[in-house]
């Protein structure tokens, strides 16, 4: 019984018909068989003291008999709807051809905790508005249908969060995100290298040109390279993978941050080598940007968000699963009430 009304609660997700018309025209049907079976007399024969049992209190109406057909109206009206295909709701999986894969290439190295980043009156670290700005941008796109990853570097490179669909590991990720954790020089062309090698490996050598992309910022020159960032923008340009380069900060000496979350006294003098980055993303198709406020950065991604939109066909229609077993048990339960309340309860001696 428990799991009958369970299936009958299953009743409300139901969001259509395969056949609706097909399902009308049986309830219709079922319906007219019903009413012309109230209308018509039972057979009888003649009672000789008809007249004395109507004194008494009979009558010639027989509720039972209405109840007990209602009761089965309703369940043929059940069991036609149930032949007209009724859905449950549309399973809510995403075409993963709808996005495009996308890395992003985040510098932590020590100059990260330059403090020429405003917001309102408080003095804030790049890497800090860089970890803002990247958040929104990451999980805008992953929203979009798009699988993103992140890579971070100093002296090293690594993958931080591997591609995915996940925002709220994405989220996560980002927030661990903290300068130095990687090192505290530049090494450019290892972490771009390492973002070409995760996107070929996943997305293999097949895959369209406009499916793969590396938004790759930094603030500084590259000093620790393994890989030159000349080969590394080649090696993307060769596998069709598009790099936009954006360039963080100001020129000239700026205060920097303590690693516990102060100011520090000490100054740095910032030197972003934006004709490399430039070379990078030409030689790859993508574009360079500078961004030396935080306005302008917040800009940047906007910028980068709107030319990173390929034509996404719309996804086919999705219909619901089929689902007759709540119409079914519907049914099942008023011909088992019709039953008990003709044979058991009110059984009629003819």
């Amino acid at each position: 019984m428990t799991e009958a009304l369970a299936t009958l609660a299953g009743l409300r997700e139901l969001t259509g018909f395969l056949s609706p018309a097909l399902g009308a025209a049986l309830a219709a049907l079922a319906l007219a068989a019903c009413a012309w079976a109230l209308r018509s007399r039972p057979p009888a024969f003649a009672w000789p003291a008809a007249r004395e049992l109507r004194a008494a209190g009979a009558s010639s109406r027989d509720p039972l008999r209405a109840i007990a057909l209602v009761l089965r109206a309703t369940a043929l009206v059940l069991l036609a709807c149930a032949l007209a295909g009724p859905l449950g709701p549309a399973p809510s999986v995403r075409s993963r051809e709808q996005g495009i894969d996308l890395l992003l290439v985040l510098d932590t190295s020590d100059s990260m905790r330059a403090l020429d980043a405003e917001a309102g009156e408080s003095p804030r670290t790049r890497l800090e508005l860089a970890r803002e700005v990247v958040a929104r941008f990451a999980l805008h796109r992953v929203a979009s249908g798009d699988r993103v990853g992140l890579v971070v570097f100093g002296t090293t490179a690594f993958t931080h969060c591997p591609l995915t669909s996940d925002g709220r590991l994405l989220r996560a990720a980002l927030d661990r995100t903290e300068p130095g954790m990687a090192g505290e020089a530049t090494a450019l062309g290892d972490a771009l290298a390492l973002a070409v090698k995760r996107l070929h490996g996943v997305s293999g050598a097949d895959t369209p040109a406009s499916g793969r992309l590396v938004v790759l910022l930094t603030d500084g020159r590259s000093n620790a390279d393994n890989v030159p960032p000349a080969v590394a923008a080649a090696l993307a340009a060769q596998l069709g993978i598009r790099v936009h380069t954006v360039g963080i900060g100001g020129e000239g000496e700026v205060a920097m941050a303590t690693r516990g979350g102060g100011r520090s006294l000490e100054t740095s003098r910032q030197d972003l080598d934006a004709e490399t980055l430039a070379q990078i993303a030409g030689a790859s198709g993508g574009r360079f940007f500078r961004a030396r406020s935080s306005a302008d950065l917040a800009a940047v991604y906007e910028a980068i968000d709107r030319i990173e939109r390929p034509e996404r066909e719309a996804p086919a229609e999705r219909i619901g699963e089929p689902a007759p077993e709540p119409l079914l048990a519907g049914a099942g339960l008023l011909l088992a009430l019709e039953l008990l309340a003709a044979r058991v309860f009110w059984r009629r001696i003819p």
